[in-house]
């Protein structure tokens, strides 16, 4: 008996579809190269023996890397931005959180137009957001600016992207998950706890993180708000003037490490949280 022939062999095939495959492999190998080459030369400058890094590179040294911890200003500002961060992304990650309950489950009468209302410093300039907010801290609040008034700023930034994110993970959720466990007994704490925190955790762990990447990385409502302190990108605009030195581009590589790190834990712990979901969801689902 002769053996059945695929379905997708007998399909009819351009004869540019190969070229057209290669042209957007090449496109891709384009894209990429552009996006992560100075990420490279960033790396590659850190370890340049020359003060002042460049082509063609003269020599390997870890001088740089070394002498990280006698910077005094610039080990102090990394610190400021990673403190500033991590406060940063803890309260917008809860406050947003809770917020996109209401806002996708509270029965609002215009949703969209609530969804526009929260998300709007998305939308504006961040110039606008950082002369509004001095002029209401220190202005009308009388508020001396200080890292306390960095992160309110950085609230304002972070926490609709973490709204978004929640939200839209809420609207895909399946209710007859919580209905099943309240009808085995559960109470809404423990199904909160069991159920909808496993399966929201992707979205609530991608908008903690996205918010310590936009805090770290932020410059123009920190330059605003940010008074007699430093922050890293605050810092290295200080140093433009002299040029950006090998310090610079090192600790800008131990920051890129870091955050790969921080993801790779991340990564793992929403891919745990992913399964224990699928769990409860099929214990639920099996009446167990």
């Amino acid at each position: 008996m002769a053996k059945a022939m695929d379905r997708l062999e007998t399909m009819p095939v351009s004869r540019r579809s190969r070229a057209t495959r290669n042209a957007f492999r090449g496109w891709a190998i384009v894209v990429f190269t552009f996006l992560y080459v100075p990420i490279a030369f960033l790396v590659l400058f850190s370890f340049e023996d020359s003060r002042t890094p460049g082509l063609p590179f003269t020599g390997f040294t870890l001088d740089w890397y070394a002498g990280l911890p006698g910077n005094a200003q610039l080990i102090g500002a990394v610190v400021n931005s990673i403190v500033i961060a991590l406060i940063v992304a803890t309260v917008s990650t809860v406050v947003g959180t809770m917020a996109a309950f209401p806002l996708v489950r509270g029965g609002i009468r215009w949703p969209n137009a609530a969804r526009v209302v929260f998300t709007m410093p998305i939308m504006l300039p961040g110039i606008l957001i950082g002369v509004g907010l001095v002029v209401f801290l220190a202005g009308t609040l009388h508020v001396q600016l200080s890292q306390m008034t960095v992160i309110a700023g950085h609230l304002v930034l972070t926490m609709p992207f973490v709204i978004l994110i929640v939200a839209a993970r809420l609207q895909g959720f399946d209710r007859r998950l919580e209905w099943a466990a309240a009808d085995l007994g559960a109470s809404p704490a423990r199904v909160v706890r069991l159920i909808v925190l496993p399966l929201i955790a992707p979205a609530v762990l991608a908008g903690a993180l996205i918010s310590i990447t936009l805090s770290i990385d932020e410059f123009v409502v920190t330059f605003f708000t940010v008074g007699s302190q430093l922050t890293l990108p605050i810092y290295i605009y200080t140093q433009i003037k002299f040029g950006v030195t090998p310090e610079v581009n090192a600790v800008a590589t131990l920051v890129m490490v870091g955050t790969i790190v921080v993801l790779g834990l991340i990564t793992l712990v929403a891919t745990r949280g992913r399964r224990a979901g699928r769990a409860v969801a099929r214990r639920i689902r099996g009446g167990g």
